[in-house]
C-alpha cells in the first residue's frame, strides 16, 4: 500500500480505537456514579425511616414511664429531625420537578424536531441534508478502502513476480489468497458476497493462514503470500472499513439526532411516568413520615404534663387527706 494511505490507516484506527475505549470508560464511569447515588439515597431513606420509627417508639415508651426530663430531650432532637426530613422532602419535591420538567422537554423536543426548544441549545443536530453527506462519504471511504486491500491481494500477493522486482517481491508462494468482500457497488448501492470472497467477520482469520514467516528485509522464508507487515495493513484497513460500515448508519443517526430522538422518545414513554410516580411516593411519605412524628411530639409533651399534672393532684390530695380536716379554735 501507499505509505500515505497506510498512514491514514493507521490514525484512523487509533482514532476509532481510542473514541471506543474513552466512550466505554466514560459510560461505565457514569453508570457507576448513578448506582451509587441511587444507593446511598436508598440506604439514607431507610436509616431516616428506622429512626423515624425509633424515635416514636422511645418517645411512646418515655412517656408511659413519666420519664418527663429524658421526654424533653427527645423532644429536641425529634425537632430537629423533624425539620431536617421536611427539608429533604421540599428536595424530593424539587427532584420531582425537576424530573417533570425534563420529561416534559424531552417529549417536547421529539414531538416538534423542527422547532426550536429548551434542548435545541443542549443538543445541537445537524440538518437530513448534512446527515445524508455524511452517510454517503463514510460509504465512499469504506467502498476505496476495500479496493485498496483487493487490489493489494490481486496485483502483489497472489502475482508470481521475478527476484528482480522488489518490492514487489517477497518470495510469494502457496495457495493464492481470497478477496474481501465489498459490501457496496461502485454506485454504493448495497451489495452480496460472493462465492470466493471472505467477510469482515472472518478475514482476519483466513488471511492468518496466508501469512508467511518473514525475514528482517521482508521477504518470505516459509510458504505464503502475505508478510506479516501487509497482514496488519490489511486487517487495519477492513477494520476501518468494517466500521464504517457497521457504524456509519448509527453515527449519521447520533449526527442527525434521530437516535437521540428514540432514546427520548422510550424514556418519556415507559421511564418518566414510573420516576415521576416514586419520586412523588417519596416526598409524601416523607411528608407523611414528619407530620407524624411531629403529632407524636406533641402529644409526648401533652402526655408528659398531664401525667405530671395528676402525679401532683393526688401527691396534693393525699397530703390533705394526712392532715385532717381544719378546725378553728374556740
Amino acid at each position: 500500500m501507499p505509505a500515505d494511505v497506510q498512514g491514514r490507516i493507521d490514525d484512523i484506527d487509533k482514532k476509532v480505537n481510542a473514541s471506543a475505549n474513552n466512550l466505554e470508560t466514560r459510560t461505565e464511569s457514569n453508570s457507576k456514579k448513578i448506582r451509587d447515588v441511587l444507593d446511598s439515597v436508598r440506604l439514607d431513606l431507610i436509616i431516616i425511616a428506622a429512626v423515624m420509627l425509633f424515635l416514636a417508639f422511645l418517645g411512646f415508651l418515655l412517656s408511659i414511664l413519666g420519664l418527663r426530663y429524658l421526654v424533653y430531650v427527645l423532644v429536641i432532637i425529634g425537632w430537629i429531625l423533624v425539620a431536617g426530613t421536611f427539608i429533604l422532602c421540599g428536595v424530593f419535591l424539587l427532584f420531582h420537578n425537576v424530573i417533570s420538567d425534563t420529561c416534559v422537554a424531552m417529549d417536547d423536543w421529539v414531538q416538534h424536531p423542527h422547532a426550536h426548544t429548551a434542548l435545541d441549545d443542549i443538543l445541537p443536530c445537524v440538518d437530513v441534508s448534512t446527515a445524508n453527506e455524511s452517510l454517503t462519504r463514510s460509504k465512499e471511504v469504506s467502498f476505496q478502502l476495500v479496493n485498496v486491500v483487493n487490489q493489494v491481494i490481486n496485483n502483489i500477493s497472489n502475482k508470481n513476480f521475478p527476484p528482480g522486482f522488489a518490492p514487489l517481491y517477497f518470495n510469494q508462494s502457496g495457495p493464492l489468497v481470497p478477496v474481501l468482500c465489498n459490501h457496496f457497488s461502485a454506485d454504493l448501492t448495497k451489495r452480496d458476497c460472493v462465492k470466493g470472497e471472505v467477510d469482515f467477520d472472518n478475514a482476519s482469520q483466513v488471511w492468518k493462514t496466508y501469512v508467511c514467516d518473514a525475514s528482517s528485509s521482508g521477504v518470505c522464508t516459509t510458504v505464503g503470500r502475505i508478510t506479516p507487515d501487509i497482514y496488519k495493513q490489511m486487517i487495519a484497513a477492513t477494520n476501518v472499513s468494517f466500521g464504517l460500515y457497521h457504524y456509519g448508519p448509527f453515527l449519521v443517526q447520533l449526527e442527525d439526532c434521530t437516535f437521540v430522538r428514540d432514546t427520548f422518545s422510550n424514556i418519556t414513554k415507559n421511564e418518566c411516568p414510573g420516576l415521576g410516580r416514586h419520586t412523588r411516593w417519596i416526598y409524601i411519605g416523607l411528608a407523611m413520615v414528619s407530620a407524624s412524628v411531629m403529632l407524636s411530639l406533641i402529644f409526648w409533651v401533652i402526655y408528659a404534663r398531664e401525667r405530671r399534672h395528676r402525679k401532683l393532684n393526688k401527691q396534693f390530695v393525699e397530703s390533705s387527706a394526712a392532715q385532717g380536716p381544719y378546725r378553728d379554735k374556740p
